[in-house]
């Protein structure tokens, strides 16, 4: 993936260290709540917070600063962040619509959120009270060494699916989904996030599609990669992994098939129209 060089977004804050930290989270555990939020279909923060003996308070104070120049992987991040921005910009400008940029959180352990304590083990997430990502970098360590998915397009497809989420959350669709929700029983629920899940994909597509036209951001192999990694952190490879069993109603982000589906379809099209999985008849 080609994005040395190009801007970087003023959108980020480093946790990293902060007095917030907490105890670190081995990988392994990590990986455990990963699968088994998955499988069980719960946040994998509640799962971890069983499998370590609890939270932190969320009200306590934080120290967020600028990440220094020198943290490559940081500046990564901050360069991918300000691509989407400068595309999703230009998609909500031509709808006739202002584009908010998020705000994306480096931290580790653990970090204060307007959505409850955030976790390493949940893993990247985006949380529509505070309009922020949150990300604790050695993700991709575990991408590469438990889902075996390395590359920088895959690593950045991580960050384009929570901005995606952010989209949904200004376009309104995360309130409705999440009023819908209450009124639905556990299975119906979850097959509803699993369309807000696959749209989210499809979005992360869309900037793909429009980024490296814009930008020429993509090389050879960086779109398989994507799919790679869209391919194993889909619900029926994880309950593969964990159980050796799958079940359906149990979904909350999709299939394998699906995720890669759904991307595809946002990056060869480029239209958030083909990417309206709540009328789709087929996944």
């Amino acid at each position: 993936m080609r994005w040395e060089g190009n801007r970087q977004s003023e959108n980020v804050e480093d946790r990293r260290g902060s007095s917030f930290g907490g105890k670190s989270v081995g990988l392994g555990t990590v990986a455990i709540a990963l699968v088994l939020s998955y499988f069980l279909g719960v946040s994998p923060t509640t799962v971890l917070n069983v499998l370590t003996g609890g939270g932190m308070p969320v009200s306590q104070e934080v120290t967020a600063q600028r990440p220094p120049e020198t943290d490559q992987m940081a500046k990564f991040v901050s360069t991918v962040l300000a691509d989407t921005e400068d595309t999703w910009h230009a998609l909500f400008r031509s709808a006739g619509n202002t584009y908010v940029e998020p705000r994306l959180v480096l931290f580790s352990g653990s970090t204060p959120t307007a959505c409850g304590t955030g976790q390493s083990a949940a893993g990247p997430f985006y949380c529509p009270g505070d309009q922020k990502i949150y990300i604790d970098l050695s993700f991709y360590r575990l991408m590469k060494e438990r889902f075996r998915v390395s590359g920088e397009f895959a690593q950045a497809y991580v960050i384009a699916h929570e901005v995606g989420h952010h989209v949904q959350h200004l376009m309104g669709l995360t309130d409705k989904v999440d009023a819908a929700r209450r009124r639905m029983s556990q299975a119906q629920g979850n097959a509803l996030s699993v369309r807000l899940e696959l749209q989210a994909d499809c979005f992360a597509g869309v900037w793909a599609h429009h980024a490296d036209r814009a930008r020429s951001i993509l090389e050879a192999g960086d779109v398989e990669a994507a799919l790679n990694a869209a391919s194993a952190i889909g619900d029926d490879a994880l309950q593969k992994q964990s159980q050796g069993v799958v079940v359906p109603d149990s979904f909350t982000h999709g299939t394998s098939e699906q995720r890669v589906r759904w991307f595809t379809r946002g990056i060869q099209s480029g239209q958030i129209t083909s990417c309206n999985t709540f009328e789709a008849r087929q996944l």
